[in-house]
């Protein structure tokens, strides 16, 4: 059996779901198997799967209970849990996201400069210079969750969330930065806004990030935040 095949764990999440984990670590290779899986599974559809969930480590199926049970599910993902490593990873999309550090748009920036003992412009720089990688979305429709965040900026959520995030605030919550897609509550520390869209619903690819992508952020000023608004 694969390697891929044999590390996979199998866990019943619900009366009409199950789990497949592919260990507990934060890792790229991890975060390949999941894509993978993910991709041959929508790809090669079995009569009876109704949705599919990743994370960072695992892939969430539900299923429909007349169709299907936990074993049978299970017998059936086999033969794609053993071509997971000669499957190919999906080409990425590289996406840029422009940012407005700072002020009113990150009102957390210089606390978590202050936390790490460097300065808010230090803090922009690591942030922006970093390539990131787009592990899942959860939470809310389009709100993608980041790896790849410089230790140096890693940083604990608030102990108090706020009642509303702004849209398209950046944050940053423990090793991992992500954009709020819509105002809702979040304890993440805010550190900047991008006047993009990060969920279109009049688009064909409603999410403007995808469980694969690699992402950077650019720095820009207040002005060019604002010419983005402009009609």
């Amino acid at each position: 059996m694969h390697k891929s095949a044999a590390d996979a764990q199998f866990r019943a999440a619900s009366d009409q779901s199950l789990l497949v984990s592919f260990g507990e670590q934060i890792a790229l290779e991890n975060h390949e198997r999941v894509v993978k899986l993910l991709r041959l599974l929508q790809s090669q559809s079995i009569d009876g799967i109704r949705n599919l969930h990743p994370a960072y480590c695992s892939v969430l199926i539900k299923f429909d209970a007349l169709k299907l049970d936990h074993d049978e599910l299970q017998s059936r993902l086999l033969p794609c849990l053993a071509r997971l490593d000669e499957a190919p990873v999906p080409e990425p999309q590289q996406v840029e996201i422009p940012v407005c550090y700072g002020g009113e748009f990150g009102p957390d920036l210089e606390d978590v400069a202050a936390k790490h003992g460097i300065s808010p412009a230090k803090a922009i720089e690591l942030h922006s210079s970093a390539f990131y990688l787009v592990y899942f979305l959860g939470f809310a429709p389009g709100f993608a969750y980041l790896g790849g965040l410089p230790e140096a900026l890693a940083t604990p959520r608030l102990q108090s969330p706020r009642a509303k995030v702004p849209q398209g605030s950046v944050g940053i919550g423990g090793n991992q930065t992500a954009v709020y897609p819509f105002a809702t509550p979040g304890g993440w520390r805010l550190i900047g806004r991008t006047p993009l869209a990060m969920f279109r619903s009049d688009q064909a690819r409603m999410s403007l990030l995808q469980i694969g992508d690699r992402v950077r952020f650019r720095p820009i000023s207040k002005e060019e935040f604002a010419e983005f608004h402009r009609p």
